[in-house]
């Protein structure tokens, strides 16, 4: 069988105290198992990282961005060997792979472009004869806990911007789908990077544990559940950490009388369906707003779910494959159970899903609630799988007081004609990513990702220029040549103080 491991110091090895199944969804069947590490291993990568780090901010931003370009050609050089080897431990379809991969290869194309963004501040004449500039500076060692559902994106999210500034990176990826963040560390190489860079090492919560706990790394990027979230950003802050901690979601999607419902029925087959609903920003709640709008909604979308192509990963014809692993499906399908004895109306039921020929996969059929209240458990939790809920809003301002009032702030979409409309949800909505006519309002690489309330757990938000302040401080230099007299005619005299 094979065994995936750590990557420490350019080599793999590490060795192992406790080892992890790793499946393929589609069948069932375990494919690999992976090496947890402890701290024992952690405290090898701190090591090679302390050693490599200092060569490595004191290299030229030019240069590390040139590591950059070369990662970038890397990775789209083996765009097909990272998406099937993705989709064969997520389950997630190619398509949808090659997405994931993308989309974390967009910041590294930021990151290409790191001597710009590294560039201080700077004032001539302060004062008499007086300086004053800034520079940006690496932390020293960083560190990124990552979820499953998007194993290629959020560690290049992480370690792009991380590595670009100068520090050093050691990346805690999903112990379930482990091997395209192996992969992705071993082209690093291949472009450039000098070993003890970037580091991946497997493990569970005692890995993370002791990544939160290690004194010599400076900072702790984490996406994943809010409850964990929350728990990594207290225990990183309480150790004397940076940490930014990304929760969960249940992202709402307000129909407007006058929306395209054909439009929106496509867009919420993929924003709630898409991947299995394993996506933090998902649709997996839409609100029509008036009577009139939730029964023609529901109309077209009956037909559309019905349409839906559940397959394996491989199949180019499938819209989504299975999730992720059994004990998931069983957590989905048991949510399916919550909001039916919570008196919502069950619509269209994916339960008891079976592929033909892979009856062992971990499938479960697109599901559609009507007549969701902000009452139910079910509505206030994260499912995080294929399941769309219907909330009715009597009016706008209803429509817009439920993102508001959720515990969950990551994204919101608003579908409309109307301008006004749209301006006064986007600026009042208490959410932090909003899309107008956008169902999955994930913004560009060289803007920031991160939510609001129980979606975000500190100050600073990931990529963009809001990633480059998390990742490095700031110095301050204030300076004087003096040019007087050797008497000191000419005193030093602070701006503030003359």
């Amino acid at each position: 069988m094979r065994v995936i491991d750590h990557l420490i110091a350019g080599h793999s090895g590490g060795g192992a105290t406790r080892t992890g199944d790793v499946f393929d969804p589609n069948t069932g069947q375990v494919q690999a198992s992976v090496n947890l590490g402890d701290q024992a291993l952690l405290d090898q990568a701190v090591a090679a990282a302390l050693k490599a780090q200092p060569g490595w901010a004191a290299t030229n931003p030019q240069r590390r961005a040139r590591v950059m370009f070369n990662f970038k050609a890397l990775v789209e050089k083996n765009m097909d060997e990272l998406a099937h080897l993705l989709s064969s431990e997520h389950g997630k379809v190619i398509a949808d792979s090659k997405g994931d991969i993308q989309r974390g290869l967009e910041v590294i194309e930021f990151c290409c472009g790191i001597p710009h963004v590294l560039k201080g501040e700077y004032t001539q004449g302060a004062g008499p004869g007086i300086d004053v500039y800034s520079m940006r500076q690496p932390l020293g060692i960083g560190a990124g806990i990552t979820p499953f559902n998007f194993p290629g994106m959020i560690p290049l999210w992480m370690s792009g911007v991380a590595i670009a500034t100068g520090n050093a990176f050691i990346l805690k990826p999903s112990e379930r789908d482990p091997s395209v963040p192996v992969r992705l560390g071993e082209l690093f190489l291949e472009a450039g990077l000098p070993e003890g860079i970037l580091q991946v090492v497997h493990g569970d919560k005692e890995m993370v544990d002791a990544i939160l706990d290690h004194p010599a790394i400076s900072a702790v990027s984490f996406v994943g559940s809010s409850d964990i979230a929350h728990y990594v950003y207290k225990r990183g802050v309480a150790a004397g950490k940076r940490v930014q901690a990304m929760g969960g979601a249940k992202n709402h999607g307000i129909v407007m009388p006058d929306a395209d419902l054909d439009q929106v029925v496509a867009d919420l087959s993929g924003a709630a369906f898409g991947s299995a609903g394993e996506r933090c920003m998902a649709l997996p709640v839409v609100v029509p707003v008036g009577e009139k709008t939730a029964v023609a909604l529901r109309e077209k979308l009956i037909p559309a779910i019905a349409a839906l192509r559940v397959g394996v990963s491989t199949d180019s014809d499938a819209h989504y494959g299975p999730v992720v692993n059994a004990a998931h499906k069983q957590r989905v399908e048991n949510w399916i159970q919550t909001g039916v004895d919570e008196g919502a109306e069950l619509v269209v039921d994916g339960r008891g899903f079976e592929l033909q020929g892979h009856e062992k996969g971990f499938f479960i059929g697109p599901s559609l609630f009507d007549h969701v209240t902000p009452q139910m458990e079910s509505y206030k939790e994260e499912i995080f799988g294929p399941v769309l809920q219907i909330v009715r809003a009597d009016d706008f301002e209803h429509a817009l007081r439920l993102p508001g009032e959720h515990q969950y702030g990551n994204g919101v979409a608003i579908f409309t004609r109307n301008g006004h409309a749209a301006r006064e949800f986007a600026a009042r909505v208490n959410v932090g990513m909003v899309g107008i006519n956008v169902p999955i309002p994930v913004p560009v690489a060289y803007h920031t990702f991160g939510g609001w309330k129980r979606s975000a757990f500190g100050d600073t938000n990931q990529h963009g220029m809001e990633g480059v302040k998390f990742w490095t401080k700031v110095k301050t230099i204030t300076q004087r040549w003096p040019d007087g007299a050797p008497d000191g005619s000419n005193a030093f005299v602070i701006p503030t103080m003359g």
